[in-house]
């Protein structure tokens, strides 16, 4: 999704500014309190100038919290923006197709979405079917892997039970006459953009456990703020109104909110590297947290066509006989099953294609849905390819049969969900072809690594229960749901999202596009259809299933440098505590010098010297951030005790020297 064209950037710009309501920020009590901050800062800063009082301090923390809030806006403006996106993607696939339309006799080209009901269209081999409609005239192969998620190409054709098409499938062969039979926002794809528009992201267990952190902690520091100026009241403490400010800028979790971005971005960037384009850096984030994968198999698992593998002979016929066969019979059958069977019979004879010469006179028959044969007659023989009722029909008329044995030969494969194709010489049951799912190179050795760390693998597809479970097997996944709409994939990942897990789906096709709305993280090949790329938030380049893996680890780098330095921040608070609170009652209660254990210079010598590190630190803190903490299979205890000491101690230890250091300059230049 190109959420960062201009018009996209400018929507955010604008919701950003129309959500500093503060009705609309309530929801947000984090970004409310920082709001209410940023006006108060606002009101003094415009109030010293005109008193003629310094107001530089006033106005640096105002601005930086006017920034704060509006980021924070425009980041959940582009989050909303998503989903409008992907519904107005699917509109434009749908208006972009064009129609031959035929009116009184005549073809005309329009736009698809001027279509209504009861409109006549042509739709010729290669072409995408424009709407919803029957078949009156003709018959076709139509591919509807795009819709359905079925691998194998289907037949369509007059009158019966099988005329409907669908718009958005694609024509492999023939010429059909359709009759429209829906109006626009009634067709399959209006189905999918409502089912887009319904979907929502949950926020992760990360993201809620932060906000929840940054809730408290903001709340905290802002009753101690506000609290100050009564306790010193009766401790007889002036506290200026500068102080308290640094004091609630040092304090509240700026630093964290500061490199937040940073992670996600570089988290973008080693994906980018990867071959992965992500349009969301939460996306990345949650998939460090996901515990389920959703996998479709037609063109994620598998290579998307079925293809021949094996080529078995009758008894008593000879290998080399069966492939030239089957070779010759393909030479015309210009599916991609039928190209495949031509790939295998030349690796398999040891021959190129400048080496195929068919003899003399050889007449071709094309591959057609009506006969689902294809083949050639070389003189008096007529060799033929086919499934096997069409096959055992045709030499019906030779008066020939499919003998036993090779009919449980047929079964088998079928058993084994793979595809039997029947080669036949007049008569004569020469052998049978096998087309199967190819599973995709690796995907097993990455499904087995996504278990060692927790994450389940469902494979989720339209193919029958015995294709899909020989997949599955083959594949490796953990679990498998065959036959499945679009609908029931969508359900699938609510059930799983309702028990609280986490769900990564993984698709290519328009069918997938609600379930990789709802996703918590969906990724879609590049080699998919335009409304997968559309609905997901991540798009993968080499259109490799086993890239999630990678994309796993990179969202668990990102989970582990934002504990980092999430706990390096707060333990920065330590430090700038015992700076400040010093400076403010030290002056009047020398007993709490006690508390000065770097021995600041001055009181504003400390708390310049704390503004100052908490401005630093963030800069200083960056390329930790873009690098990021490296992932490793660690037990949950150890990464927290590693956590703990490095980022914790040393989150204690680095600003008291540094603030020690800082004081130090400042008293050698007289700056305070």
């Amino acid at each position: 999704m190109k959420l960062w064209r201009s018009e996209y950037i400018l929507q955010g710009i604008r919701a950003a500014f129309v959500k500093l309501n503060p009705w609309m920020m309530r929801r947000n009590i984090v970004m409310f309190i920082v709001e209410l901050g940023a006006v108060m800062t606002t009101a003094i800063t415009v109030g010293n100038i005109i008193g003629g009082v310094s107001w530089s301090l006033a106005l640096q923390v105002s601005v930086w919290l006017w920034l704060t809030v509006i980021f924070a806006n425009f980041a959940e403006a582009l989050a909303e923006l998503q989903g409008k996106a992907r519904a107005n993607s699917l509109r434009s696939a749908r208006n972009d197709l064009s129609a031959r339309k035929i009116v009184k006799n005549e073809r005309m080209d329009v736009p698809a979405s001027m279509l209504v009901k009861g409109d006549t269209v042509l739709v010729m081999a290669g072409e995408i079917i424009p709407g919803d409609g029957d078949i009156t005239e003709g018959s076709a192969l139509v591919d509807e892997s795009a819709i359905t998620g079925e691998s194998a190409p289907v037949i369509r054709e007059a009158g019966g039970d099988r005329c409907g098409v669908t718009g958005g499938t694609k024509l492999l062969s023939g010429t059909i006459t359709v009759r429209i039979t829906a109006n626009q926002g009634e067709t399959f794809l209006d189905n999918m953009i409502r089912m887009v528009e319904s979907a929502k992201r949950q926020k992760t267990p990360n993201e809620i456990a932060l906000e929840i952190l940054l809730i408290g902690l903001t709340v905290l520091f802002a009753v101690i703020v506000g609290t100050l100026p009564v306790f010193g009241h009766y401790l007889n403490v002036s506290v200026s109104v500068p102080v308290l400010i640094a004091l609630l800028v040092c304090l509240m979790p700026t630093t964290i909110g500061g490199l937040l971005p940073a992670i996600g971005i570089a988290g973008m960037d080693r994906l980018l590297g990867k071959n992965v384009i992500a349009m969301s850096g939460r996306a990345i984030e949650a998939s460090g947290d996901v515990n389920v994968v959703l996998l479709d198999k037609t063109g994620t698992i598998t290579l998307g066509n079925r293809m021949a593998t094996e080529c078995i002979p009758s008894d008593g016929v000879v290998q080399k006989y069966l492939l030239e066969a089957a070779l010759l019979s393909s030479l015309a059958d210009e599916t991609p099953e039928g190209r495949s069977i031509v790939i295998l019979a030349k690796k398999q004879l040891g021959i190129h294609g400048a080496d195929i010469h068919p003899p003399e006179g050889s007449r071709f028959v094309k591959f057609t849905p009506e006969s689902g044969m294809s083949g050639v007659d070389i003189g008096e023989r007529r060799i033929r390819k086919g499934a096997h009722n069409a096959i055992a029909e045709y030499i019906k008329g030779f008066g020939g049969v499919i003998a036993e044995k090779m009919s449980k030969t047929v079964e088998k494969i079928g058993m084994d969900g793979d595809t039997p194709l029947i080669v036949v010489d007049n008569d004569r049951v020469i052998g049978v072809i096998r087309l199967r799912d190819i599973v995709k190179e690796g995907i097993s050795a990455r499904l087995a690594q996504l278990r060692s760390m927790g994450i389940q693998s469902v494979m989720i597809t339209g193919d029958n229960p015995l294709t899909a479970a020989s997949i599955a097997a083959e594949s490796g996944v953990d679990d498998f749901v065959a036959q499945a709409k679009p609908e029931t994939k969508l359900g699938i990942i609510r059930n799983y999202q309702q028990q609280g897990h986490l769900v990564a789906m993984i698709g290519d096709g328009t069918n997938d596009a609600p379930a990789l709305a709802q996703a918590d993280v969906a990724v879609a090949m590049n080699a998919g259809t335009q409304a997968a790329r559309e609905a997901a938030n991540m798009v993968d380049l080499d259109s490799s299933p086993t890239k999630l893996l990678d994309i796993v680890e990179t969202g668990k780098e990102i989970l582990m440098t934002r504990g980092a330095l999430t706990t390096f921040s707060i333990a920065n608070d330590v430090a700038k505590y015992f700076a400040i609170i010093p400076a403010i009652f030290a002056g009047v209660y020398p007993q709490l010098g006690l508390l000065n254990v770097m021995h600041l210079s001055t009181p504003s010598s400390a708390v310049l010297s704390a503004v100052i590190f908490n401005a630093i630190v963030i800069p200083a803190l960056i390329p930790l951030a873009l690098k990021g903490v490296k992932y490793r299979v660690r037990s949950v205890s150890s990464l927290l005790k590693r956590n703990i000491l490095v980022y914790g101690v040393g989150g204690i230890i680095l600003p008291f020297a540094a603030i020690k250091l800082i004081d130090l300059v400042i008293a050698l230049s007289g700056l305070a």
